[in-house]
């Protein structure tokens, strides 16, 4: 049967190639890629083509078995699983079937689509992607207008029951959901669609999971996510894992789904139905700069010399102790860095509605701020008044002050008193005296 003679159902070629092969190809471009590499994976026939297993196909791609079992390895961390289950994972894993895949864009910038191409991990992962059956999804299906829509309901009739739905983009309520619509039809009615047919369900990004901008106030649209639709019963319920971020992270993603393929389940999800592996921590835990947030040295303005010295970005507003996600520990470009490590404070953008919870550069505790800017001010008069001890004080006292018999509280007292006569001629002003006693006062 050659490519004229079938109707492909929308498989995505995802191997061995970058974003622009991936994406920048068109249609008949698709079509010889789809015929070189023998992934036509679905057609208009009676029998699903039959793939081999995913070991018995590395050693023709050039993958060896060692890099297999490090992107297991690499999965099962991130997961959080137990050791022993990265046998399990390497058994099920390399026996997998081509797991069908519809995907459903609603009100979304593509960000989750950009993150999900993105995936780095071991190169291996791509392969992994090879058997997944992509057969809708609006960015990177080859066919589009009444072929595309037809290749979906082709795939759901097929794997009614088995397929994995992925929703990306919330889903506007409001005026009957005219707000954005896919063939004629409303988000919430093909969403209600595909849902009955889906073995599991996976809403990706803040949008899907929690409405995100477009949810933001007044929130125009009526735009909500998917569990909100489920605890309402608008749609039916089914397993569910939320990966919210704006985006979310490449491996979050791909974790998520090597999980579910080799489990036949999702991993262990907390009351948002998040992973708890992924999500489970603050950003604020697991930051590279926590430890000068101990040390309360805070970066006060962007370039200042705090935030050249890599400093704590806090009092600039960063929500990381307020965001469950793991950007600190995975990071992003490929585990090159995120946010926070290249001097911007964490937005918050995986949890509920953090874009009406004011400006993004306002400490989210003036209280707390108030506090910390204080603790600095008296850090800074020690270190003055360690500068005018050491200058005027050493030649007749102790170098070490902790040694001295008079009450570090009194000292500022009596030298503006004027009552010791050998001290009358040292000219501190009001500001140097108080300096000076607080440092005084830490060496105790």
């Amino acid at each position: 049967m050659g490519f004229r003679d079938c109707q492909v159902v929308a498989p995505i070629a995802l191997v061995g190639c970058d974003w622009a092969r991936r994406i920048g190809r068109c249609y008949h471009e698709y079509r010889a890629a789809y015929s070189r590499t023998n992934v036509l994976a679905y057609v208009h026939c009676s029998v699903m083509p039959k793939h081999p297993a995913l070991t018995r196909d590395l050693s023709g791609r050039g993958i060896s078995r060692r890099a297999f079992l490090k992107f297991c390895s690499v999965a099962a961390s991130v997961l959080a699983l137990p050791p022993e289950a990265v046998g399990s994972l390497v058994e099920s894993l390399g026996h997998s079937a081509r797991l069908p895949i519809i995907w459903l864009s609603f009100q979304e910038c593509t960000g989750c689509t950009e993150s999900f191409t993105r995936s780095h991990a071991p190169a291996v992962e791509d392969l992994l992607f090879d058997y997944f059956s992509l057969d809708y999804h609006h960015t990177l299906q080859a066919p589009s207008g009444a072929d595309a829509e037809s290749a979906r309901l082709d795939s759901m009739r097929r794997f009614q029951g088995r397929y994995l739905l992925i929703v990306d983009g919330s889903i506007p309520l409001a005026r009957g959901g005219v707000y954005s619509t896919i063939g004629g039809r409303t988000n919430l009615a093909m969403l209600k669609e595909c849902g009955e047919g889906a073995a599991a369900v996976i809403a990706v990004g803040s949008c899907a999971v929690f409405g995100g901008l477009p949810a933001a106030s007044p929130n125009p649209t009526g735009a909500v996510g998917v569990l909100a639709l489920m605890e309402q019963g608008l749609i039916a319920k089914r397993p569910l894992v939320n990966l919210p971020g704006c985006p979310p992270l490449p491996i979050a993603i791909s974790s998520v789904l090597a999980h579910y393929i080799a489990f036949g389940r999702f991993p262990a999800v907390d009351d948002m139905q998040r992973p708890l592996s992924l999500y489970g921590n603050t950003v604020h835990e697991r930051c590279s700069r926590f430890r000068f947030f101990e040390e309360r040295k805070f970066v006060k303005q962007f370039d200042d010399e705090g935030a050249r010295k890599g400093w704590c970005l806090y009092l600039l507003g960063c929500r990381g102790p307020l965001t469950h996600n793991a950007c600190a520990v995975h990071k992003w470009n490929q585990g090159t860095s995120f946010p926070i490590e290249s001097g911007h404070p964490c937005l918050g953008c995986a949890e509920p509605g953090f874009w009406d919870r004011g400006g993004f550069y306002r400490c989210i505790d003036e209280t707390e701020c108030t506090v910390d800017e204080s603790h600095e001010s008296r850090e800074d008069a020690a270190s003055e008044g360690q500068n005018l001890y050491e200058d005027n004080c050493v030649y007749c006292h102790s170098i070490d002050p902790g040694a001295l018999r008079t009450d570090p509280n009194q000292i500022p007292h009596l030298l503006r008193s004027g009552e010791i006569r050998s001290h009358r001629r040292l000219q501190f002003s009001d500001e140097q005296l108080d300096q000076l006693g607080e440092y005084l006062k830490s060496r105790k």
